[in-house]
Formats: structure tokens, sequence, C-alpha cells
């Protein structure tokens, strides 16, 4: 497979940059704090930042903007505001997230121990009262948060973590320290419950985390030094359906269960709603409080490179890279494509193998990033990345 050459004139940087559904439940009552520990490590990490143009070009009704995570007309004041970027579990007894439901984009991506992690980005999120678990988080989830200019909610992680959630462009909130130099800001924000065993019961909420931005001096607003305006390429005019797009396959059940073999994570199309529905073990995964299942207009599968660090099998992803590929999901269909990232803030653009940009439809996106030498299953056909390195 020849290296994509990225229109935008990528510079691949080689450096690892760290590289069913219930009744509605009842909202957990806040008990004494217990702090989240885990295994300390010790890594390097060097940081590329990259500036880019914002492209607002499009004419709309004063005071409204698209937003950049879903491609729907919101307030600009929305718009302008930082979202969350909010580490959240897959493991089993963590079972329902509160809040999940607002994600505009939902990360899954493999942790140690073959369990997979989240990572919801969500933008209006000021008035949820009730988010959460929240659990630690890994370096290469950072380098994806960036591209949000977010504010980053976890409940510590790995030494690994150290560096870069002690820069000054992460406005990073913990429970916990990373490890014994660093600090844990806004460590405040959260709280423990009753209804989970720890590591599974610390919450948080927006008033919460305004709070603790406050005491920080975090801005609640885009550094547009930093932020990306335009991220995904959003079918403007009308739905991008694939059935006419080039070597195009029927995709109604997406299975992750070799991608993420304890979650089993899966996808399945819903043509009356025109939506992708997301379940866990095998059950509908729901947001916890209201009840309802996550659903998806569109659908990343990610190949990345990725590398096992020590003998506890911490692992490293490849978030800057042009060589790799995956599939779009949307309307019952995929397409084969390809992707690129060039710099810590610039977002992840999509192309398919004539290169042109991948149009995603106006709605919620689900990325799946999957090791290289991992397959999924699309339509009971095992599919694979063609770009191993």
């Amino acid at each position: 497979m020849k290296k994509l050459r990225l229109l935008l004139m990528l510079a691949v940087s080689t450096t690892f940059l760290m590289t069913g559904c219930g009744k509605k439940e009842e909202v957990p009552e806040p008990e004494p704090e217990v702090v989240e520990e885990e295994q300390p490590q010790e890594v390097e990490v060097v940081e590329e930042p990259v500036m880019e143009e914002i492209i607002t070009d499009d004419v709309l009704p004063e005071g409204k903007e698209y937003s950049s995570l879903t491609g729907e007309i919101i307030d600009k004041k929305l718009w302008k505001q930082r979202p969350l970027a909010i580490m959240l579990p897959t493991d089993k007894a963590a079972q329902p997230q509160y809040g999940i439901g607002n994600a505009g984009v939902l990360y899954e991506c493999m942790e140690e121990g073959d369990m997979s992690r989240q990572m919801a980005i969500i933008e209006d999120w000021h008035d949820i009262e009730t988010l959460g678990n929240v659990r630690s988080c890994r370096d290469y989830y950072v380098y994806w948060a960036l591209e949000w200019d977010p504010i980053l909610v976890h409940f510590g992680g790995p030494y690994y973590l150290a560096d870069v959630v002690s820069r000054d462009d992460v406005y990073n909130i913990t429970g916990c320290a990373v490890n014994s130099t660093s600090s844990a800001p806004g460590c405040n924000a959260f709280y423990r419950t009753s209804d989970k065993a720890v590591p599974h019961n610390a919450y948080t909420s927006g008033a919460k985390l305004i709070e603790q931005c406050e005491n920080l001096g975090y801005s609640l607003t885009h550094n547009f030094d930093n932020f990306r305006a335009e991220h995904f390429l959003y079918a403007k005019g009308g739905k991008n359906t694939l059935v006419d797009a080039q070597g195009s396959f029927d995709a109604t059940q997406v299975s992750l269960a070799k991608a993420f073999p304890y979650t089993k994570s899966s996808l399945e199309y819903d043509e009356a709603t025109g939506l992708y529905k997301k379940n866990l073990y095998e059950k509908a995964q729901c947001d916890g409080t209201t009840g309802e299942q996550l659903t998806f207009e569109n659908v990343i599968i990610q190949f990345a490179h990725y590398e096992v660090r020590d003998a506890k099998g911490y692992l490293s992803f490849q978030c800057h890279d042009d060589s790799h590929d995956g599939y779009y999901i949307t309307n019952g269909k995929a397409v084969h494509i390809k992707w690129g990232k060039r710099g810590d803030y610039s977002p992840t653009k999509y192309y398919y193998d004539d290169l042109t940009q991948v149009e995603f439809n106006p709605g919620k996106t689900f990325i799946a990033v999957v090791q290289d030498d991992r397959s999924v299953n699309i339509n009971g056909t095992e599919y694979t990345s063609d770009t191993q390195n």
C-alpha cells in the first residue's frame, strides 16, 4: 500500500508522541474520596505543536455556528466553549456510565490487560449533574484530546502520562497525582459513592468542574491559537449515503470482539433511525442518567501502529502518522479509508483511497482505534489493516 501523501502536506512525525437498556437509574450520592493509585513508569514525551488556519466560511444565522464535534448548528457561545475530554471505563463492574450519552465524539481504544477504555468529548457539559464514573488516562488519549482544545478530566494514570499532563497547554483536572513528583490539580471536583466498589465509583459534575477551572485559572473558552474549528468535513446539502462510493459494501453489523476481546464492543445499524446502536458485553450500552442506548451517525475504524512498553503491558500508540488505514461506516455501508495527523492540535483527517476527504454526516461519531495486527468483523467478514508497520 502506498504511503498516504495528504493534500494538506502532512509532515509525518516518526517520533512516538505517546507516542437491554433498562429504566433510568438513581443518581449516586457522594461519599468521602478515595484515591486511585497506578504503577509509575518513566518515559520522555516530545511535543511538536503545529499551527493551522480556522475555516468558518459558511453563512449561518446570526449567533450560530456549526459544531466541530457533530456538524450541527449550535449557539456561537457554545461553539466558543471548551469541551470536556473525560475518561470513562468499559469494565463490566463499572457500567453504566453517567453523562456518556452527551458525547459528540466517543473514542474507544485498548489499554493494558486486553481491556479497552473510552474518552468522551462532550460539548455542552456545564449543567450535567453527574459525570462518571471517571477512570485513569493514558498519554495517547491526550494527543487525541488536544485536537479539541478541551478540559481533560481523569483519575490519575501511569508515569507515562506525567510529562504531557504537566504541560501548560493541557488543562488537566485529575482525582489523584500521576506520580510522586506531580500534583493533582482540581482533585476536589471528584467524589466517591457506595453504588460501586473502588475504583469504579469516582464521579464529578459540570458545576464542580467549573469551580475547579476557576480555581486553577483555566479558561472555559477556546484558545484559538490551538483550536481547529474545522475538524471533520461534514456533508452539506444532503446525506453522504456511501451508496455510490467506490468500493463501498454493506455494514449493518460491526463486531469489535477481536479488537476489544474483553468487552466485545459492537454496533448494529438501525434502518428506522439511520443510526448505529452501541453494545458492550453483547448488551446495549446505555447512559445511566437517561437509560438510553448510545447511538452514532458515523463510525470510524482507525487502525494504528502500537508497541508494548514494558512487562506490565502498558501500550503506546502512534498518534501522529500518515501511513495507516481504516474504514468509514455510515448509513448501513462501509468504505476503506486512510487517515493522517501531523501535530498535537491538528485534527485527525480521514480520506478515501483517491485522497479526497471523507464527508461525515452531521451527528455523533464513534472512533474505535484498533491495533494494526488485530481485525474487525463487518457483516461476517474479517477486515485487517493493509498498512501494518
